[in-house]
């Protein structure tokens, strides 16, 4: 059955067996019974149990094992996905490394984002149907047959998108907007340096910027990754494995330098960033992939008027997320639509080889995202 015009199998089910006590019960027949009189119901049943990603002990990939879970219930607020693709992110590499564990009462499975069609809704949620193609982002849980998602945070797919593109756009989108546009406060005609520029990250901060008239330079680790950022719109790429980026920086701008820089390196290249920013300029970091300690020279801060800032989005609750996930939808889905600035898929994996996908992705052979389906 298709509702809305989207051939999408229509799921729920009433598992009253399951319910926590009446009153779940209840609710769960209340549902069942709402979306038969709308017609959003094809009868096939959201099974018990799903396969699910689970990290058996921390280390290298090997340590991602597919393993049976509980389908889990949509609480207040929130919906239940059955989820299409995941996205993969460095964040999940973290967290099987045991290096970012998750934000209390999140899921212990790792996935950021997900999409797939809405399967349940919990109480209280408004204005989501039954059978809805969505993408979402998510505190954790992606790496499964089915995810639990915050009902304010689901994302209409944009026309022409594809259900594997769409798991590729909210983690980093919300990234790359919340650091680059509101914190970074890129605007028309200004530059930016963006590292790893081959990355999910990169591939996302190049197009956006030129969609909205900023000239992005970047660097990468080989000179094919450097052409394909060339191609996406990067008015300069720098093989940071061959040259200076401070000195290429300076032969491509004059050596006026950037206003914005967005980092996800940290360490080493913290003072190197601070030299290839102009007066007023904006430095964001984002990750801190060669270490968290550095040292500044303050003096270089105060005279060029510096501003140093940045941000984690996983912890944010999820009112905070909210205003980002409203910007985006008013401001770059219509750029989708319109065929702009869509998610670079390096590679889909079966969810059953996630471990895979987290090999490649540590390898750093990938240009864009790496794509679970489930």
């Amino acid at each position: 059955m298709a509702v809305k015009s989207a051939s999408v199998e229509m799921i729920v089910f009433l598992r009253a067996s399951r319910a926590v006590n009446a009153e779940r019960t209840v609710e769960w027949a209340r549902l069942l019974l709402s979306a038969i009189n709308r017609g959003n119901l094809a009868m096939t049943a959201i099974p018990a149990m799903m396969t699910a990603i689970e990290i058996t002990e921390p280390g290298g990939p090997e340590g991602l094992q597919p393993v049976q879970r509980p389908v889990p219930n949509p609480g207040a607020g929130e919906v239940l996905v059955r989820v299409a693709a995941a996205g993969v992110n460095r964040p999940d590499v973290m967290q099987r490394q045991g290096n970012y564990p998750p934000p209390p009462g999140a899921s212990d499975i790792p996935g950021l984002e997900v999409a797939g069609t809405v399967v349940a809704c919990g109480p209280g949620v408004q204005g989501v149907d039954i059978g809805q193609a969505v993408c979402c982002l998510v505190q954790g849980g992606g790496y499964a047959e089915y995810c639990l998602c915050p009902a304010p945070l689901l994302m209409p797919i944009p026309e022409g998108v594809s259900l594997e593109e769409a798991a590729a756009l909210p983690e980093t989108y919300f990234t790359v907007w919340t650091n680059v546009f509101d914190r970074g406060r890129l605007a028309a005609g200004e530059r930016i340096l963006i590292h790893g520029g081959s990355s999910g990250i990169g591939t996302t901060a190049i197009q956006l910027a030129r969609a909205f008239g900023a000239h992005p330079i970047v660097t990468a680790g080989s000179d094919d990754k450097c052409k394909i950022c060339l191609e996406l719109g990067a008015e300069g790429a720098i093989n940071y494995r061959d040259e200076d980026f401070v000195a290429r920086v300076g032969e491509l701008t004059s050596d006026e330098g950037v206003d914005v820089v967005l980092d996800m390196v940290g360490g080493p290249y913290f003072e190197k960033n601070v030299k290839c920013l102009r007066t007023e300029g904006r430095l964001v970091q984002i990750a801190v992939q060669q270490g968290f300690r550095v040292e500044l020279n303050l003096l270089g801060v105060m005279m060029k008027r510096l501003t140093i800032t940045g941000s984690t989005l996983r912890p944010r609750s999820v009112e905070q997320k909210v205003p980002i996930r409203a910007a985006l939808e008013a401001k770059v889905w219509p750029l989708l639509a319109q065929g702009q600035g869509r998610p670079i898929v390096h590679q889909t994996f079966a969810l059953a080889d996630a471990s895979s996908a987290h090999a490649v992705m540590e390898a750093s052979t990938h240009i864009g995202k790496l794509v679970l389906t489930a």
